[in-house]
Formats: C-alpha cells, sequence, structure tokens
C-alpha cells in the first residue's frame, strides 16, 4: 500500500482537513469493497447527479436509503423464501449494502425504483456565503480593518 504526504496541501490551503481525512480514510477502505449491486454515477446537470443501482429481483420495499451527514447508504435485503430448484442461478438477490461518501452541500433530492433499478437523484446546493464574491480594495487604512503600527 502507497503513502502520501499531505504536507504540501496544507502550506497553500486553510481549512483543508476534512479533505485530507477524506483521502486517508479513502487511501485506507477496505480493498474487500463489494462490486454487488453494480452502479452509475452520472452528471444529469450542472450541480445535479444521480446514483443508479441495479437491484433486479429486489422489490421497492426490500430497499433502505439512509442520507446521514456525508454518507449515503443503501441497504437491500430480500425476505428468506423456500423457492424452487435452480439448474443454474444467476440473479443475485442476496442482502447489500453500499455505502457513498457525498461532497459537502449535496444532499438526496429524491429516490425512484424503475425497471429493476434504483435511482437517487443528488443536487448540491453551494450556500449564498460559499459563492464567489468580489472584495472591494479600500485606500483607507481603517476602511482595510489594519492598525497603524506597521
Amino acid at each position: 500500500m502507497q503513502t502520501f504526504d499531505l504536507a504540501p496541501l496544507y502550506r497553500s490551503s486553510v481549512g483543508f482537513d476534512r479533505v485530507a481525512s477524506l483521502l486517508d480514510s479513502l487511501t485506507k477502505a477496505d480493498q474487500s469493497q463489494p462490486s454487488y449491486p453494480p452502479y452509475n454515477i452520472e452528471v444529469t446537470g450542472e450541480n445535479q447527479y444521480r446514483i443508479s443501482l441495479a437491484v433486479a429481483g429486489f422489490d421497492q420495499s426490500d430497499l433502505e436509503i439512509e442520507a446521514e451527514q456525508n454518507q449515503l447508504t443503501v441497504r437491500g435485503k430480500r425476505p428468506e423464501k423456500k423457492e424452487g430448484k435452480y439448474l443454474h442461478r444467476g440473479i443475485a438477490t442476496r442482502a447489500f449494502e453500499r455505502r457513498f461518501q457525498l461532497a459537502d452541500h449535496v444532499r438526496v433530492d429524491g429516490a425512484r425504483y424503475e425497471n429493476g433499478l434504483l435511482h437517487i437523484d443528488l443536487v448540491r446546493e453551494v450556500p449564498e456565503k460559499m459563492k464567489p464574491r468580489t472584495i472591494a480594495i479600500s485606500t483607507d487604512r481603517k476602511d482595510a480593518g489594519e492598525t497603524l503600527d506597521s
């Protein structure tokens, strides 16, 4: 496993400690992340995204979506049923839990189940106070908040 030195990031940035911890957790993430169920993440607009999970064999009532802080968790569990004999069983319907790390200001906008796919719509809403703004430059030291001791 490779380790990364994040010191250069700290030299030219302020307040990115959360990003550093996220990167650290990604490098330590269990490499045995299951590949079931398969999923897509697509960009549907400037600040809109969609996660689509292939959950064939699951009913809408077998699925649970939970959003907590910056983490989205999707769980699926089918009730135990005594089914017939199979010659081949290639459609997996085992229980699963899939986690997605969400960026700041990303919220779940809705979810729908359609044709064996679970679509989860996400939207990024950056607060007005965090959007770029122009800072006026003053020539008066008092207006700029500087002291005359310099």
